[in-house]
């Protein structure tokens, strides 16, 4: 979908503030409730925009200790992804999984309360996923950036 500099305006609005109201939206970036309500459905049906949700703190929530998992499968067959894929969806302390091209095959980031909450993860879940030949987790000593919202520039013609 090529995105207008409006379209562009109304993504950094919503990245600045997704519970604001279509008449403040509107007024923001120029347009009228019903215009800005109607591109703002376009770039939702479009799968532009994914959907709404609230942030919240895994440290607030007692779950302090983040993760990064490296792992390595016995294959790369597209069986053997989607079972461990399909695994590694249903861990709750896997907060993202990535396929990679590299060393690893995946990575992830897990939550845990502490060092004994991950032992528990890496025992019941990880080590159980199918498929799964290496496991290489590293412990994360402070949060630097944690970005949800994309530098956004309309595209020059």
């Amino acid at each position: 979908m090529a995105l207008d500099r409006i379209d562009i305006a109304i993504l950094d609005a919503l990245q600045q503030d997704g519970r604001i109201s279509n008449s403040a939206l509107a007024e923001k970036v120029g347009l009228s409730q019903s215009a800005c309500s109607r591109r703002l459905d376009n770039l939702e049906k479009s799968g532009v925009v994914k959907g709404y949700h609230a942030r919240l703190s895994n440290a607030a929530l007692g779950h302090g200790v983040t993760v990064i998992v490296h792992i390595s499968l016995s294959g790369q067959f597209e069986r053997t992804l989607s079972e461990f894929e399909a695994a590694v969806q249903r861990c709750p302390n896997v907060v993202s999984c990535h396929l990679m091209a590299g060393e690893y095959d995946y990575i992830l980031r897990v939550a845990a309360r502490d060092l004994q909450d991950y032992e528990r993860v890496h025992k019941e879940w990880l080590t159980g996923m199918p498929h799964v030949i290496k496991i290489n987790s590293a412990f994360a000593l402070r949060e630097v950036v944690d970005r949800t919202a994309l530098g956004l520039k309309p595209e020059m013609s």
